[in-house]
């Protein structure tokens, strides 16, 4: 079948790619060329989303009959694909836990039981949720909203797994938040992610799934301790309390990554994924993922980024050293 990703050249979007032409998928991807190209075998296609003639002038006669929408940040983005892509057998659309008003902290049940935004503000969550139900409303029942939390693996330029395994790589004296090392996180491997989403849209799946990891599979603790193993770091954890760490001025999840406070972090991983499970969202090793993730981080020397616009995630050196003196 003829399958267009809305993404498809970095992270989630290229495991996609991948996963599609590994079916035996025709697949085109669909861009704005800045960040690389797609893997081979798939035709590129370029465009601004936000652009309504963009698509249908990349596109001209070529159909999609399934797409996976790994790139949807804006509401024109959700308008522009709900006007050319209503008619696809199947349509996968990679959204977000922060679709749910109540997430962080959380938790979230069932997913037709938890409020999503529905309010008007030019934020992630609620554009997300906006897209579910313009797009939702164009495919009908072949729309699949995937809620997704922490998505690691290869090819992750957001760098927030990958700081923690150079970190851990360079070895010597970590900060680690001393309450939060032992805060529940659950994530899920691109990979899996990438196959399970073609998979269904090959099916015409429809519906809202919360797709990340079984809660309770791991804590930021057996995460970090996985890093040092996989890198061989010699590293000693340095638990600071997490006052300590405010008043320093450490951002949660951007100067520490992954780590949240403690009032967000007791609840933000407490997710109902059992629908997920029903569907099939595997969940391989974490050690596998995290291994994987450094192999692959050695040999690229693509620039790391914060889709946020703000710096590359990391503990800044001399904020560091500050919170090392004297402990």
């Amino acid at each position: 079948m003829r399958l267009l990703v809305l993404g498809g050249t970095a992270f989630l979007g290229r495991h996609v790619t991948t996963a599609a032409l590994d079916r035996g998928h025709e697949v085109a991807t669909f861009t704005r060329g800045v960040s690389g190209d797609p893997p081979e075998g798939a035709r590129p296609l370029h465009g601004d989303r936000d652009d309504p003639d963009a698509l249908p002038a990349a596109l001209g006669r070529w159909r999609p009959d399934l797409v996976v929408d790994t790139s949807c940040r804006t509401r024109a983005a959700a308008r522009n694909a709900a006007a050319v892509l209503g008619g696809v057998a199947g349509y996968a659309f990679v959204s977000s836990l922060n679709a749910y008003r109540n997430w962080p902290p959380g938790p979230v049940g069932a997913e037709d039981g938890e409020p999503t935004w529905d309010s008007e503000d030019d934020a992630y969550g609620p554009n997300k949720a906006f897209a579910e139900r313009v797009i939702g409303t164009a495919v009908g029942d072949g729309f699949l909203t995937a809620r997704a939390g922490l998505v690691v693996g290869p090819y992750d330029y957001v760098y927030r797994l990958g700081w923690w395994l150079a970190r851990t790589a360079r070895g010597g004296r970590v900060v680690v938040p001393d309450e939060g090392m032992d805060q529940p996180i659950a994530l899920v491997d691109a990979r899996d992610l990438a196959g399970w989403l073609v998979a269904l849209a090959e099916r015409g799946q429809g519906g809202a799934v919360n797709a990340t990891g079984p809660a309770g599979m791991t804590t930021l603790a057996g995460l970090l301790d996985v890093c040092r193993d996989v890198t061989g770091g010699d590293v000693e954890w340095v638990r600071v309390p997490e006052a300590d760490l405010e008043a320093a001025g450490v951002q949660p999840w951007q100067h520490l990554p992954l780590w949240l406070p403690q009032a967000t972090a007791r609840t933000a991983w407490d997710v109902d994924t059992s629908r997920a499970r029903e569907l099939g969202l595997a969940a391989r090793p974490l050690a596998a993922s995290v291994a994987d993730t450094w192999a692959w981080q050695q040999t690229d020397t693509r620039p790391r980024y914060s889709p946020m616009g703000l710096p590359a995630p990391g503990l800044p050196a001399d904020l560091e050293a500050a919170l090392l003196a004297g402990r």
